[in-house]
């Protein structure tokens, strides 16, 4: 069971209704956090959290499925489409393999697109689950489109024009991570996610009410995140961070098993990892470069590049 200290007491969270009534108050509040935390906490996302509810209700219907017929879902595509079986993803540097399995939904490209060639269909359990397609893929949809306003406010934190990402994650390769983490019946080795940091952009998670949720300090200990019911947890990711030479971290964080009395309850969530295009080449923008901050990145790499590299580490490759 982990001691984390409690994060609530400590990171504000930020409404997004600042978003159209004091945009420069959100920039400044969401970036504060950001800075500090490397997660910031988004309440009145404005989500509407019937049809949130509905995605959910598919994704748990998914999940009971029997372990066979979840298995034809399974495809030779690095992990980044359909199903990845339990004890598969392997935090970078663990022994032991997470206790989670999940589904991924990516970005539907139009025929032709030269990013096809790593960036495939996505495969539906139509079959099993007729309205799965329409209800997951609006919340792909809705969560891309929030991630865009988030980083109107990173544009603006950080100095740059609001819209500096608009085209250089139009057409990246974004996840949708529909994540479910069994009942823990008793101790061992394992947890159910390792300690990491994410690989994409920025991260927006829904279902993080359900304790486990923590983040690493600068002075080692773990902190707990526990934001108010709905709200949107949402992290810097290993991208951003390279590319604003560390002006905004990419904070180690993980998933602890419950305690006792939560061990026969599961724990489901829904990370979406915005993405870079995949041609983007992640150099060190020049306004983060000073004496006190030399840069750290001196060799640039395309977003495509540097994914493949991190899903070998994790074993999604």
């Amino acid at each position: 069971m982990s001691q984390a200290i409690a994060l609530q007491d400590r990171i504000e969270p930020v409404s997004f209704e600042l978003f159209g009534h004091d945009f420069d108050a959100f920039t400044r509040r969401l970036g504060d956090s950001y800075a500090r935390w490397g997660f910031a906490v988004i309440s009145d996302h404005g989500l509407p959290q019937d049809r949130i509810d509905a995605a959910l209700e598919q994704m748990k219907a998914f999940f009971a499925l029997p372990e066979d017929v979840k298995r034809k879902y399974k495809l030779p595509v690095a992990g980044q489409r359909g199903y990845t079986p339990f004890g598969i993803e392997t935090a970078k540097g663990a022994t032991h393999h997470d206790l989670k399995e999940f589904w991924h939904v990516g970005r539907e490209l139009p025929a032709g697109h030269a990013f096809r060639d790593h960036m495939p269909d996505n495969v539906w359990p139509d079959a099993e689950l007729p309205e799965f397609r329409e209800k997951v893929q609006w919340l792909y949809d809705a969560l891309d489109a929030m991630g865009l306003k988030v980083l109107e406010a990173i544009s603006v934190y950080l100095g740059l024009d609001r819209h500096f990402f608009d085209d250089k994650v139009d057409v990246g390769n974004s996840i949708l991570r529909l994540l479910h983490y069994p009942p823990v019946p008793q101790d061992g080795p394992h947890i159910r996610a390792g300690a990491h940091e994410d690989i994409n952009v920025i991260t927006l998670l829904l279902g993080a009410e359900e304790a486990g949720l923590e983040v690493k300090d600068h002075d080692g200990r773990w902190i707990a995140i526990n934001p108010p019911p709905g709200a949107l947890v949402c992290n810097i990711g290993d991208m951003l961070q390279r590319l604003v030479n560390h002006r905004l971290p990419s904070t180690t964080h993980r998933v602890v098993n419950p305690a006792p009395e939560r061990r026969g309850f599961p724990r489901y969530s829904t990370p979406f990892f915005l993405h870079f295009n995949s041609d983007y080449l992640i150099e060190t923008l020049p306004g983060t470069i000073d004496a006190d901050h030399p840069n750290r990145y001196p060799e640039p790499i395309t977003a495509d590049g540097y994914l493949q590299e991190r899903l070998a580490e994790i074993k999604l490759k």
